[in-house]
């Protein structure tokens, strides 16, 4: 079975999704992946928008900071990117997010291929309590499920914090290389974010924003 896996944060980035299907540490990373039983790269990638927008909030074990969530119910729509791969795969990228082993597939497939079921049905599953363990299914593409996981909460309950540079210039980078957008747009978008907005000026963002460009 194929999925789109949809992500909207720094898995934007192409080489930084490389590190869950490949496994290792990614340079500035606090964090080593395990990566996927199958590491061939993803079929297909696309552009593409998803009602609602992201917002900040947690601590990231990989990066230090707030971590990227999707909120359907916020105003506007959420950048995001869209990898074509197999439900192992998706269901590999999901574990590491979630700190769960990747080794075992008898108990972790079934279950994520259940949640899938329910998330296209319904547009919502759950598969555990904890962060990027509630799956959404914002609809299809060329008649396949686009997927991706957030956490239970939406931004109103919960306590946004501002993410770590390099966190955030990895979500620059994946915005530029999937949907081309110039840098004043980068901007625009991220220092709207809850997490981001009144924490971090405009200018800081930008100062970020370029750095992260020129480097990658």
């Amino acid at each position: 079975m194929l999925v789109w896996y949809v992500s909207y944060g720094s898995n934007m980035h192409a080489a930084r999704l490389g590190w869950y299907i490949g496994g290792g540490c990614p340079p500035g990373g606090k964090r080593t992946y395990p990566g996927c039983r199958d590491r061939r790269p993803p079929s297909r990638s696309a552009a593409v928008s998803l009602p609602g927008g992201i917002y900040f909030a947690g601590e990231s074990g990989a990066w230090t900071g707030g971590m990227a969530f999707y909120d359907p119910q916020l105003p506007g729509e959420a950048a995001a990117r869209a990898y074509l791969v197999t439900l192992e795969q998706f269901t590999d990228i999901a574990a590491q997010e979630m700190y769960r082993p990747t080794g075992d597939p008898t108990d972790l497939i079934p279950a994520t291929g259940a949640a899938v079921d329910a998330a296209v049905a319904s547009g919502r599953a759950t598969l555990g309590p904890g962060r990027y363990e509630t799956l959404v299914c914002p609809g299809h593409r060329d008649g396949v499920p686009l997927l991706t996981f957030t956490a239970p909460e939406g931004a109103s309950a919960a306590r946004c914090r501002p993410p770590a540079p390099i966190y955030l210039g990895m979500i620059a980078k994946g915005l530029r290389e999937s949907h081309g957008w110039p840098t004043e747009r980068i901007v625009a978008y991220l220092s709207a974010r809850p997490g981001v907005a009144g924490t971090w000026p405009p200018d800081a963002v930008a100062a970020l924003v370029d750095e992260a460009l020129v480097d990658g």
